[in-house]
């Protein structure tokens, strides 16, 4: 299988390395600064191209991984090529590939990437769609080479699913970065919550969220809440996080 990857960020990377690694021939690397590209094809022995008109158009697909916001840009050009274009948003729905005649659709990895850390792919869910049933089996293979975890879902499904993920993933690790922060002023490391944050994590792979919650707003311990407060006197947009969490939390548990 042939294919073609646009971009060369975080998911563009994983992507390709993986496909590589299942035998896929990465042809070409698009991305619109050759310097980036030059680096992700040198790691799947393919040819980096910026210029439109290097693009290989008789691969078997096109795989884009760019920000959400040029998806449709970088569509405007694969309207005739030969192979399959897929997108790999969460949030983007699938209709900005309808210009797209060869067979259009998504795979959305459910997971965090960052150029600096591997993920085996094998344990990430895949979410696909695609335009029509010959499409969709196209999607298929190719998903289910990466992971044995692949589902079939809407565009409407995936925005609620990537949602999700900002409130777990996204939103965990800000919180994260705050606690860091709020250590740092006390000269305190912020390697002794990483035991917490690990168990934390672990509870929720085998009890429901609800019932993994503790703290002392899930006891409606006001006293203790009052006293979190009055140390963030200095700092009252952390205050705002803190009295809005703990209110959510109370009105879930009390």
């Amino acid at each position: 299988m042939n294919i073609v990857c646009i971009g060369s960020g975080n998911v563009a990377t994983h992507f390709a390395i993986a496909l590589k690694a299942i035998g896929a021939d990465i042809v070409q690397v698009w991305s619109h600064d050759g310097k980036n590209a030059e680096i992700l094809a040198a790691l799947t022995k393919a040819e980096p191209i910026s210029n439109w008109d290097d693009l290989d158009r008789s691969a078997d697909c096109y795989l884009i991984a760019v920000k959400d916001d040029a998806i449709a840009g970088v569509a405007a050009h694969l309207t005739d090529v030969k192979g399959v274009v897929i997108h790999t948003s969460g949030a983007t729905p699938m209709s900005v590939l309808s210009e797209v005649k060869s067979g259009y659709g998504v795979i959305y990895p459910l997971q965090t990437f960052s150029k600096s850390k591997a993920v085996d792919m094998t344990q990430v869910p895949l979410c696909i769609e695609a335009d029509q049933p010959l499409t969709l089996e196209k999607i298929q293979v190719i998903a289910q080479l990466l992971s044995p975890k692949v589902s079939v879902i809407t565009s409407q499904q995936r925005s609620i699913l990537h949602l999700a993920a900002v409130f777990a993933c996204n939103f965990s690790n800000h919180l994260y970065q705050l606690s860091s922060g709020l250590l740092e002023q006390y000269n305190l490391n912020f390697d002794l919550l990483k035991p917490l944050i690990l168990e934390t994590a672990e509870k929720v792979q085998s009890n429901a969220p609800a019932e993994a919650q503790t703290g002392p707003a899930s006891r409606g311990d006001q006293k203790t809440i009052k006293k979190h407060l009055d140390l963030l006197n200095g700092n009252p947009d952390l205050q705002k996080i803190y009295e809005t969490l703990s209110n959510s939390i109370k009105k879930t548990h009390l």
